[in-house]
């Protein structure tokens, strides 16, 4: 069944669906309420001509789907698999950034203390996220001198026969020794530990207050001093906690952008207890094509972005929905002009950004609606078990707010892309001196060969241009003249059909082909080239461990570069993307090979079995793990039997 015979059997409900091209990787994920209404939209001409759907169609040539029960799953899964698959077509969050917990490990005999950034299903209590990232560690370190509760890696499962210097600097009760604490003692600690981390400080300061006036009686003076400063750091806890509430709102995340030649930055304001926080910056130096100029094609059902059309009124709105539907300021219509709209960027950044966190807060402040605002909004809210307002404000303080957002935005925007390019033309400069070039260099190529021990050899070329990684004109080889380990003629041959090809379609040559290796792998790409009549070609290489970069002609005297000079940065920079390439494909080569190889070994299986058991349960291990009463719900009786002997044979 071809891609369009596909699309127009699709049902009409809820789902994913994920588009692939021709080496089956996965290229775009989206969501749909109605599968068929919403993919054969994608079909129609008006659709293909405009950049959205034109490019992804041009390289789509295989569409899979996932049933759900309603939208609200629909939006789950499609942010889990966007995340999974890394789709080059939708929009990617660039930001790795992580806000810190707290955690106590309350498994443990003696829980510890600890900050950290992954959420686990563990049985340790998390308490956060902290913004800024510093108040997580002043809050462990206040555990530490307050509650004695350590942070150490000394396994307390089993008695030591010495105490840390923790425990001499009192900043741990020293769990580690029999002799020197009780379990009942420690327990204590970690309670008032887990009051003070969930904010109950009147209870706190009631239980302390407590047992220090029974160390005082009976004349635990020493105990009772800690008690004491134990109060008094609860108390100042208070103190802030009440300065903080007069001026407190819910707690508000706000977001803005700056969008100019192509371009994005983002701001997000993390306010807390009215003030800001924290700032969180995302960059984008090449969206994917369909956003740059994007006509939304969107489900029957669904109205258009509000930001192009007529303001409605505000009891139009209140009817429509819940949720606060407020239009677009009115400098939007003049960035939708360029071409980009950003109701469909802040739709997938939001996604990756809160569907999967345990902390969201109560209001999220965007500077422009999506199509499923309403849904991303319910589905946070029985998430996290508080109503969760995703509003787009028109006017007033928190219009005020998202305008702060996007002049920070701005101001990104320009440190980032306009300050740094003086630097780069600086860096083009710098490095056409040291590698002798006759030019800047405008377009760098490099080459990486990845296999294990000869098998499944293949390269890698990756391609810098105009000061950035240009990631649509990568390619993939399959080395198909070489046996065994041979760097060398693996590098000769790839060079050779890369501008062989070039020349018969009378492209233009890059400024500069780099090689990943030494001087073998230098002098193979230096023999393609020749053979090609391509002398004058400029060419250089860079060796891993030395870092030492050789121009092609002048080998005995090669470059060595300051360890942070910029030109030298660029260079690593380019090796390791080359690197990362080639293994990525090896990886994948050699995942065919043994996948096609395990089940194409068992009698009666060929290559449509193959792809249905596979298609079926996911995964080789799947199949591996399946009954036979399963695999016969999907491969004849006596087939199944077969594939269950062949995996269960000892």
């Amino acid at each position: 069944m071809d891609l369009i015979e596909k699309i127009r059997s699709l049902p009409m409900q809820p789902g994913v669906y994920l588009y692939k091209n021709a080496e089956g990787e996965v290229i775009y994920v989206g969501k749909a309420k109605n599968l068929r209404a919403r993919v054969r939209s994608y079909l129609l001409a008006s659709s293909q001509a405009d950049a959205k759907t034109g490019s992804l169609m041009r390289e789509a040539v295989d569409l899979e789907y996932i049933l759900v029960g309603n939208e609200r799953e629909a939006l789950a899964l499609e942010n889990n698999l966007i995340k999974e698959r890394q789709p080059r077509f939708n929009v990617l969050l660039r930001d790795d950034k992580s806000y810190p917990y707290v955690k106590l490990t309350m498994g443990d005999r003696f829980p510890k203390v600890f900050v950290t950034r992954r959420l686990r299903k563990d049985g340790a209590a998390y308490y956060g996220p902290y913004f800024p990232s510093s108040l997580a560690y002043r809050v462990v370190e206040l555990i530490h001198r307050s509650f004695l509760i350590p942070s150490c890696k000394v396994d307390l499962s089993r008695y030591h026969q010495r105490a840390c210097l923790q425990y001499y600097i009192h900043r741990c009760l020293g769990p580690c020794v029999q002799e020197l604490t009780t379990p009942e003692i420690y327990k204590a600690a970690v309670r008032d530990a887990q009051m003070m981390l969930e904010g109950r400080h009147a209870e706190l300061e009631r239980t302390l207050t407590a047992r220090m006036m029974t160390a005082a009686e009976s004349e635990l003076f020493e105990a009772a001093a800690r008690l004491r400063d134990q109060i008094t750091t609860v108390r100042q806890l208070q103190e802030k906690q009440r300065a903080a509430t007069a001026a407190m709102n819910d707690d508000t995340d706000v977001f803005g952008y700056h969008y100019e030649d192509g371009r994005l930055a983002i701001n997000l304001f993390h306010v807390r207890a009215g003030q800001i926080v924290d700032r969180r910056e995302f960059f984008w130096d090449e969206l994917p094509e369909m956003f740059e100029s994007f006509s939304e094609v969107l489900d029957e059902d669904v109205p258009a972005l509000k930001s192009a059309t007529k303001p409605e009124s505000k009891l139009a709105r209140e009817k429509k929905t819940s949720l606060p539907v407020e239009v677009d300021s009115p400098a939007e219509p003049a960035v939708l002009e360029s071409g980009f709209h950003p109701g469909p960027v802040f739709s997938a950044l939001l996604k990756q950004l809160y569907i999967d966190q345990h902390y969201v807060p109560r209001t999220i402040l965007v500077p422009a609606d999506f199509d499923d605002r309403e849904s991303l909004g319910a589905l946070l809210t029985e998430r996290v078990g508080h109503r969760i307002e995703l509003a787009v404000p028109l006017r007033g303080e928190k219009r005020s707010m998202v305008d702060l957002a996007a002049q920070n935005a701005k101001q990104s925007y320009i440190q980032r892309f306009r300050v740094l390019e003086p630097s780069r033309k600086a860096i083009q400069e710098a490095l056409a001196d040291a590698l002798m070039l006759a030019e800047l260099p405008k377009r760098i190529e490099c080459f990486d060969i990845s296999h294990i021990q000869g098998a499944e050899t293949v390269a890698s070329l990756v391609v810098w241009e105009d000061g950035k990684m240009n990631k649509q004109a990568y390619r993939k080889f399959k080395v198909k003249t070489v046996e065994g380990v041979d760097d060398f003629a693996s590098m000769r041959e790839v060079v050779y059909r890369r501008y062989h090809r070039l020349q018969e379609e009378k492209q233009s040559l890059p400024s500069l082909i780099l090689v990943d290796g030494g001087l073998g792998q230098l002098h193979a790409a230096a023999d393609a080239l020749e053979s090609l009549g391509l002398t004058t070609q400029p060419l250089a290489s860079i060796a891993k461990r030395e870092e030492i970069i050789y121009v092609y002609g002048n080998e005995d005297d090669p470059v060595v570069l300051d360890r942070r000079s910029p030109v030298l940065h660029l260079v690593q920079l380019i090796r390791d993307e080359s690197h990362r390439f080639a293994v990525g494909y090896h990886r994948q080569r050699r995942a065919m090979r043994d996948r096609d190889s395990e089940l194409l070994n068992i009698p009666g299986v060929g290559d449509q079995t193959r792809q249905r058991l596979l298609t079926h349960f996911g995964s080789l291990r799947d199949v591996q793990l399946a009954t036979a009463e399963s695999l016969a719900a999907v491969v004849p009786t006596k087939t199944a039997e077969a594939i269950w002997k062949h995996f269960h044979k000892y």
